[in-house]
Formats: structure tokens, sequence, C-alpha cells
């Protein structure tokens, strides 16, 4: 081969190589999804309602799973030293998109792992204050997505439970310690405590046998009543705290649809689909070409109170008229 033709050979690859490249993507876009536990036996904790409003959030967008678009599901099972690895096999896929809606910790593995690849998170808090995003208004580089009210509902929660106890009760909070928002929520509600006069317990559970150790301790620090944190790993043991708690009598108050759904006395809490569906949307519009950078980051502000008037009796409370009055849906 002439010095001549080599070149002009060797210059056409250079301009190919992107193209080549561009070629390696599936014909098909993929999303990675991190969700918290799927459609199986923990489902509970609302992964497949929520999983559902995201794919339904994607359709309004136009992109309809299986059609035109694919989505490669990763559930962490509330063990979040799972998240740098599942995020390798989903950048290995060469992902259009990453959709990290299960927590903050979550999206931040997310944002870690990759500056290139778009990141639409779902989480409640503040994503400026977690590092998420400089700016709410304008993200600026790949990350973007929507918030719920996470940290503010704490103390309502306890305000409401204070309402059903005599004074001076002892109120239990089970926080789980490896989520990012778990300090901080534990200090707004001992805030809140301290100016009730209630005296709170917070007891750390990241797995099950932490959680049975934690429901022995009640009992030994005669608790009055029970809050659950706004965590993935605790709505997944809604069943078991339900139970435990009613074995026990203690009026407890929970933070999503899905434990009112399993027999909770009281929830109040954000409404998680509602969020998942607007992440959906968003993702939706970055595969149509808007940058992340570029949409601003979304606040969803619906909130539900649900009462359980018939798990009130069996504990042989009742329910103030004004929390009756307020709640959107009551179970007679």
């Amino acid at each position: 081969m002439r010095r001549r033709e080599f070149i002009t050979i060797a210059a056409g690859a250079a301009v190919a190589w992107p193209l080549a490249a561009r070629a390696q993507q599936p014909a098909m876009p993929v999303i990675g999804y991190l969700g918290s536990y799927g459609a199986g036996a923990a489902g509970g904790d609302g992964s497949e309602v929520n999983r559902v409003a995201f794919v339904n959030g994607l359709a309004e967008t136009g992109y309809i799973e299986g059609r035109n678009v694919a989505v490669d599901y990763r559930w962490i099972a509330g063990q979040n030293e799972r998240l740098p690895a599942l995020l390798r096999e989903l950048i290995e896929r060469r992902v259009a998109a990453l959709a990290a809606v299960t927590s903050t910790a979550a999206a931040l593995a997310a944002k870690a792992a990759t500056q290139t690849i778009p990141i639409v998170f779902r989480i409640a808090g503040d994503p400026v204050a977690s590092g998420l995003v400089p700016t709410l208004n304008y993200p600026g580089g790949n990350v973007t997505g929507v918030t719920t009210l996470g940290l503010e509902l704490g103390p309502v929660r306890l305000q409401m439970l204070r309402e059903l106890l005599p004074g001076g009760a002892t109120v239990a909070l089970f926080s789980n310690p490896t989520n990012a928002n778990a300090a901080a929520e534990s200090r707004e509600i001992q805030t809140a405590a301290q100016l009730m006069d209630v005296r709170l317990l917070v007891l750390n559970a990241a797995t099950p046998s932490e959680l049975d150790v934690a429901f022995e301790s009640l009992a030994q620090h005669d608790v009055g009543g029970l809050m659950t944190a706004a965590d993935p790993f605790i709505i997944s043991q809604r069943d078991r705290i339900i139970a435990l708690a009613a074995r026990r009598a203690i009026p407890a108050i929970y933070s999503t649809r899905f434990q009112h759904e399993a027999g909770g006395l009281m929830t109040y809490g954000s409404d998680s689909t509602a969020g998942h569906r607007l992440a959906g949307t968003y993702v939706g519009r970055i595969l149509k070409g808007e940058r992340p950078g570029d949409l601003p980051v979304q606040r969803s502000t619906k909130v539900e109170l649900l009462v359980n008037l018939k798990v009130a009796r069996t504990l042989g409370i009742t329910i103030p008229t004004a929390l009756r009055v307020r709640a959107d849906e009551v179970i007679e």
C-alpha cells in the first residue's frame, strides 16, 4: 500500500470512528432503572406501583416500554452497598439514561459513577443540600430530577401521633442509618419532640435482624407510640412492623400509602407515584434530545393523610375529629 493511500484510509477511519461508536449503541434506547425491591415478595414497599408510574410517565412522552424503549431494572433490595456494582452493570450496557428513583443514596451513587450519562432522580429531600445539583432552576451537568416533601413531614407525623398519646409518652422512631437522610431526619424530629415535650427514642435498623432487636427494646423503654422513617428498607418491612405493633398494642404512624394498605393505623407522606411519573416524563424528554442540565428540578408537593379507624378500635384509641376531617382516606 502506498503512503498516500494509507493516509487517506487512516483519515477516513478517524472520521468514521464516532459513527462506529454510535452504531454500537442499541437500536432501541435502554434506560437503567435503580429501584428498591421489585414486584416480588418484598413488593409491599411500593416498588411495582412506582415502576408502573414511571413507565406511564415515559409513555406520556411517546416512549412505550418494549416498543421503542427498553428498561433494564436493577433492584437494590435495601442494600446500598450494592449500588456501585449495579451501576457498573448498567453503564457497561451503554444505557441512554439512568433513573435513580429509589433514594438519595442511589442518586448520589449514580452521580459518582458517571459524568456523561444523563441521570434523573426521584428523592425525598433537598437535592441542593445533598450535593446532587448546584441549583434547582438550572442544575447544569448531567443530573436533574424530582423531589418530594421529606424531612418536613417528620415533625408533622410526630404531632399527629402525639394527639393520640397521653402526656409524657415516649415515642420510638425506626430509622435506617445507611439512608443518606437518616441523620437529618432524626434531628428534625428530635427538635420537634423537645418543643412538644415528647421523649424521642431513635432505634436504628438496616437489616431484618436489627429490626427484631429494635422491637425487643420497646418494652424496656416503655414506648407508647411508634414512628417509621421514610426509608425503602423500613417501608419494605411494613408487614412485620405492623404485625409487631399490633401485637404490642402500640399506636404507630407510617410514611406511605403502602403501609396503610397493609393495615397501618395512620400514614402521612408524599404521593410517591406522582414523583415517579414525573421522573418518567423527564427521562422521555431527555431521550428526545433535551439536556438534563437545562431541565429544572421539579417539586411534587402532594401529600396524603390516611387513617384506619378499624385498627384504632382494635387498639382501644379514638382518632381525634380534627385528624379524621383532614384525612384523604378513612377506613371505617
